[in-house]
């Protein structure tokens, strides 16, 4: 009796665990979620109020980034298993530049894509970012091009085309004719470049640093963030938009405070939605990170809808149930790959219980021999 309690003991502590991870798993989809889509209104929100700096929507989207320092040194790193030599401090310093620069101009797209679409249709040009992220992922991160997630790249390259076919019914009467396809093309390149860039920082943690801990993420996003600050704010003196911002806060339809707040608040929502993409790649994984990030595109067509007004007709309609089909092909194919790699580990955790009850029984048997 003795033995088997020994043996039964473990199990009350693993039900707990389960809990707290599927807690912190919860935790960080909700920060990435709601940080996502509260950004990306209050972004609409800037431009409608009277907001035009394209620099100023720009530098908010990573100006808040010394908010990370808090969970880099509050939350304590857990111990690297596999001693790896640190890369060079130069190498490193170099791939924050370069990935700094190319997240400064994609945020820069990003944000004349916001100025000249409606909120809706820039959110399903968005969730074209998996489809680029399965063809850059295939060339730089080894993954495998399945028949769903070809299916996935085609239906979101559908919707995408969709949108882009039905822009005459879709311009306002606020965007200024001939904006839309600039939009609509700038919109669908930062989609390519922030897919890019995500297969990039995953070629950084396989190839240069050899993990990918807590901190390192952490730090990757904290430098790469420094650097995109200061391109966002090298553009907006060298464009003169800076000279343009006084007036603009006084021209802001809702008042002054409102023009702080909206940008504090835009600031703010972009870094929780940091600290929940940080979370999901140290508890889950970068993929599955990614993959949550676009389940935010399309939640914000429905805020769309009740907040901005953004007309709903059939072309917008087919376009989210399109990508809405793209994306469960895509979530589907992510769960068959998770069980394919749990299915070894599961074996070789029967295997290891099979060896501890053998062994047990046969010392069992031994001691059982003895006594008698």
């Amino acid at each position: 009796m003795d033995a088997i309690s020994t043996k039964q003991s473990p199990l009350p502590n693993v039900r707990p665990k389960q809990w707290t991870w599927w807690f912190i798993v919860a935790l960080n989809i909700f920060f990435l979620l709601a940080g996502q889509t509260a950004a990306t209104l209050l972004g609409r929100f800037y431009y409608d109020q009277g907001g035009n700096s394209k620099w100023m929507a720009t530098l908010v989207q990573t100006a808040a980034f010394p908010i990370l320092f808090i969970p880099l040194f509050v939350i304590p790193s857990s111990p690297d298993t596999n001693a790896v030599c640190p890369p060079p401090i130069a190498k490193l310093v170099l791939i924050y530049i370069v990935l700094g620069l190319i997240i400064g101009g994609d945020n820069l797209m990003y944000s004349y894509g916001l100025l000249y679409l409606p909120v809706s249709t820039y959110s399903l040009i968005c969730a074209t970012q998996l489809a680029f992220n399965a063809v850059f992922s295939y060339f730089l991160n080894s993954q495998k091009f399945t028949s769903l997630i070809l299916n996935s790249v085609v239906l979101l390259t559908f919707s995408a085309a969709l949108l882009g076919i039905g822009s005459g019914s879709e311009e306002s009467q606020s965007i200024p004719k001939g904006k839309y396809a600039l939009g609509f093309v700038l919109t669908l390149g930062a989609s390519a470049t922030y897919s890019l860039i995500l297969s990039l920082m995953q070629c950084t943690f396989q190839k240069v640093q050899k993990k990918e801990t807590f901190s390192v993420v952490l730090e990757m996003q904290i430098w790469t963030a420094f650097f995109a600050t200061c391109v966002s704010l090298v553009g907006l003196f060298a464009s003169g938009e800076w000279k343009t911002l006084r007036g603009e806060m006084h021209g802001f339809a809702k008042g002054r405070v409102s023009y702080l707040m909206v940008l504090v608040w835009t600031a703010l929502s972009w870094q929780l939605a940091s600290v929940g993409v940080v979370g999901l790649i140290f508890v889950v994984s970068s993929l599955f990170s990614n993959v949550i990030s676009t389940l935010a595109l399309p939640i914000v067509p429905i805020f769309a809808v009740v907040f901005f007004h953004d007309s709903m007709e059939g072309v917008k309609i087919m376009a989210v149930l399109i990508a809405i089909w793209g994306f469960v092909s895509y979530i589907y194919q992510n769960y068959l790959d998770d069980i394919k790699a749990k299915k070894p580990v599961i074996a070789l955790e029967i295997l290891k219980t099979s060896a501890n009850d053998t062994c047990f029984s046969f010392c069992s048997f031994f001691c059982n021999m003895v006594t008698d």
